[in-house]
């Protein structure tokens, strides 16, 4: 058995793939919260949201941390603070369409 430390870093990955998809930091996503487990998948449910990081937990779950778009306080998500990200599996999320009139590429 290994040694857990709650302290230690989590484990961040630069990409996750979801239904062939593939997600990284910056991409944004629509959120479609499965378990409805609380007030926050439902009201988050539909939402638009930058996938902030993708971490990996000491089970091997991969966990995508998203700051949602119309939060006045996601810049605090950005950084990792409390009450601004929230955490989504890889199948509760889709890719949203890019705005019309940008030509952005994903790569």
């Amino acid at each position: 058995m290994t040694d857990w430390d709650p302290l230690a870093e989590k484990r961040q990955l630069e990409r996750a793939l979801s239904a062939g998809i593939e997600l990284k930091p910056g991409d944004r996503v629509i959120l479609r919260p499965r378990g409805k487990a609380d007030i926050f998948d439902l009201a988050l449910a539909g939402k638009t949201a930058t996938i902030a990081s993708i971490e990996q937990d000491f089970e091997n779950n991969i966990h995508l941390a998203v700051t949602v778009d119309e939060d006045p306080g996601r810049d605090f998500g950005q950084t990792g603070k409390p009450g601004h990200r929230f955490f989504f599996g890889v199948d509760e999320v889709e890719l949203a369409p890019s705005p019309r009139g940008t030509s952005a590429e994903r790569g």
